[in-house]
């Protein structure tokens, strides 16, 4: 047996200049990091020649061709196993429309426990560009790639796109203060609305050519904020975040609305410097920035809404239990 442990993200800036459409023609760049709350994938192999797959629902088949959950048949299908597998996920939260990078994570998590009960050792690089294969190239996704770098390579990171495919990854790295600081200073508010993200990002995309010096503006900010950060300015984050957000929302029609709008601006009124939705938009979780004596009036403005607590995670997707004998 296998069991994957692979963490959720939240993107700060830049989401949008990750979709090829855009950075291979301007080149694009996103600050992002993975938080403490993951999805769990467990592999083993079974004693008969079926494939049981579980999730919210249960499936058993004879082949691959038969199972519904697409992420998992594609990651069944690149890592060659066709029978006799039991896969299982599970989350810290719904997965569904939480626009934590889920979807990533579940596709990344299903390749490394597979080529982990397989034997092989597999880079982060490798499992982040299977899983843009399989939810870009093979089952035509309208998303960018920045959430399988993300959830495979883990930490706070500036993620940059390069028109000629090249991806690179850097780490940054803040002392021990700092990331006291940037843990303290953020907050998470389930909107209370989950969403299919497929209509918002297919929006998104087919606008690209028309917005693409909002997201030149988008991709400058992220430089920005990373340089703020390196510079140990903390608290620019909020400010840039507010900025990001007004920018974010021109993007496509459906990435915020009046429900949204309302509650942002309550957290602002009451102390919030800074925020933006996590996703694609239209729902899932609302990431703040917010002072930490300041947090006790944005919950009581927003006690209608859960809070998810979380901390900035500093590890990638990785094998926790593993028993191949």
């Amino acid at each position: 047996m296998i069991i994957v442990q692979t963490p959720l993200r939240v993107s700060f800036f830049g989401g949008g200049t990750d979709f090829p459409d855009f950075y291979c023609d301007e080149g694009g760049g996103v600050l992002t990091s993975t938080i403490d709350k993951y999805i769990f994938v467990t592999v083993k192999p079974r004693f008969d020649k079926k494939l049981r797959i579980g999730y919210t629902r249960t499936e058993m088949v004879d082949c691959v061709d038969e199972i519904q959950h697409e992420l998992i048949r594609e990651a069944l299908r690149k890592t060659g196993m066709w029978q006799g597998i039991e896969v299982t996920t599970m989350g810290d939260i719904p997965s569904a429309g939480s626009g934590l990078g889920s979807s990533s994570a579940v596709t990344v998590g299903s390749l490394h426990a597979l080529y982990a009960l397989l034997g092989e050792l597999v880079s982060a690089e490798r499992l982040a560009q299977e899983a843009c294969q399989i939810e870009i190239d093979i089952l035509k996704k309208p998303i960018g790639i920045q959430d399988q770098y993300i959830v495979a390579y883990g930490g706070l990171r500036f993620i940059e796109f390069q028109a000629d495919g090249k991806v690179n990854c850097e780490r940054i790295n803040l002392d021990i203060n700092q990331k006291r600081n940037i843990n303290d200073n953020l907050m998470l508010f389930y909107t209370g609305v989950s969403r299919q993200s497929d209509t918002i990002l297919s929006e998104q995309k087919n606008n690209i050519k028309g917005r693409k010096s909002l997201l030149r503006q988008m991709r400058n900010m992220a430089y920005l904020a990373r340089q703020e950060l390196q510079s140990g300015n903390i608290d620019a984050i909020g400010d840039l975040l507010d900025e990001a957000w007004q920018l974010k929302k021109q993007l496509a029609s459906q990435i915020s609305n009046d429900h949204i709008d309302t509650m942002y601006e309550t957290a602002r009124h009451a102390g919030a410097t800074g925020g933006k939705i996590t996703g694609a938009g239209g729902g899932g979780f609302l990431l703040l920035y917010c002072h930490h004596d300041k947090q006790d009036a944005v919950r009581s403005a927003l006690q209608g809404y859960q809070e998810l607590p979380f901390k900035l995670e500093h590890d990638g997707s990785k094998v926790i239990f593993n028993y191949n004998s």
